[in-house]
């Protein structure tokens, strides 16, 4: 199971950083590897809707999320890529630390916050 995960992973990270952006209209080889075959379109379909740069929110910054959220889970692979990916969508070295650092605060306060039972009070006024 490892060794397909991290044949996977391996696969992801080359897809992030040799193949087209999420404009193609397939979807890349990475994800023909690693998704049931009647998962592959439906999920190809809403990376393409969601990682659109053109959305609500602009691939740097959609980029700069997907870092921020690797690091936590922590995916090797998805770091490498969001980093390429944001670099190459114009973020600095700066944002790219701030994301991370941003992502790492919010999870070392739910750690905190989750673990001690705080905030419950608050949660009930609502």
């Amino acid at each position: 199971m490892r060794a397909l995960l991290v044949s996977a992973g391996l696969a992801l990270l080359l897809a992030f950083t040799s193949e087209p952006s999420a404009s193609a209209q397939e979807a890349p080889e990475w994800m023909k590897q690693a998704l049931p075959d009647q998962a592959l379109k439906p999920h190809w379909d809403e990376y393409l809707a969601v990682m659109n740069p053109t959305g609500a929110l602009d691939g740097k910054t959609k980029h700069l999320i997907g870092l921020g959220v690797a690091a936590q889970i922590p995916c090797e692979y998805c770091v490498y890529a969001h980093t390429k990916a944001a670099r190459a969508a114009g973020a600095t070295e700066a944002q790219i630390k701030e994301a991370i650092a941003t992502a790492a605060l919010v999870r070392f306060n739910s750690t905190m916050l989750n673990g001690s039972d705080g905030g419950r009070e608050w949660l009930s006024r609502k």
